[in-house]
């Protein structure tokens, strides 16, 4: 039997298995058909990207229509090949927004978010490490004294160190860098744009570096919010796409 893999009951049935030559609006005409047998139906998501594709959700209005479907159209046969059905890991933004309102999809939004920049900062600092290489070090000659080294003391370069997380991929906090900023922008300038965000602070420029600058949040909420709309904003009238990162620790 199929089982929530979250807290709290789950309206939304994930579905594979289908056949990827099909396209989304007939897909989902069918799927309708067939799933609002056993309740309403709010949302179906169905996606045409390689990765997605043979695959659907289908959103009900509560977690006993989603239940009794799995239980009985499991296996059912559409398009000709045998639709498996597991309930979702998480909730949909159909149901968020019904039960929580817009603001509550909002947050459920941005944590998504955060945790989409968390899971590729892991997944850049995994991969740097893999392709570091590994050297060696000789075993000293017994038989010999052991000579004094130059530059002895000082820190030496670790594994670690190297793997250097690159910015694109930094994992969330509540301070923004900012780079290719015009010089025609000021903190004034720039306070306006991500002023409009939850939390904002303030703009801090570098005295003696043109082109850059910080902005603090006070939560990573606002932080989140305020890259994923302004990362590559044009700025100016060279039309260059700001870059928006978030601080390195």
């Amino acid at each position: 039997m199929a089982t929530a893999l979250q807290n709290g009951p789950v309206t939304t049935v994930y579905a594979k298995n289908l056949e990827e030559r099909i396209k989304p609006p007939e897909l989902k005409e069918a799927l309708t058909e067939i799933f609002s047998e056993y309740g309403d139906v709010i949302d179906i998501i169905a996606k045409t990207n390689l990765k997605a594709k043979g695959q659907a959700f289908i959103v009900f209005d509560n977690a006993d229509s989603a239940a009794k479907a799995i239980e009985e159209i499991n296996g059912f046969e559409l398009f000709g090949k045998a639709m498996q059905l597991d309930f979702a890991r998480t909730r949909s933004d159909a149901t968020v927004k019904a039960q929580e309102g817009d603001t509550g999809l909002e947050r459920w939004k941005r944590g998504r978010l955060a945790e989409k920049d968390r899971k590729q900062a892991l997944e850049a600092t995994q991969n740097k490490k893999r392709t570091l290489p590994t050297t060696s070090i000789p075993a000293p000659d017994a038989a010999r004294p052991i000579k004094a080294v130059k530059g002895a003391g000082l820190k030496g370069t670790s594994a670690n160190a190297s793997a250097v997380i690159p910015d694109e991929y930094l994992p969330p906090n509540k301070i923004l860098f900012l780079r290719d900023i015009p010089d025609s922008y000021d903190a004034d300038g720039l306070s306006r744009i991500f002023g409009r965000f939850e939390g904002f602070k303030e703009v801090r420029l570098v005295p003696g570096r043109k082109g850059i600058a910080f902005v603090e949040y006070d939560a990573e909420a606002g932080a989140i919010s305020a890259k994923e709309a302004t990362s590559g904003m044009q700025l100016g009238d060279e039309g260059k796409g700001i870059r928006v990162t978030y601080q390195r620790a």
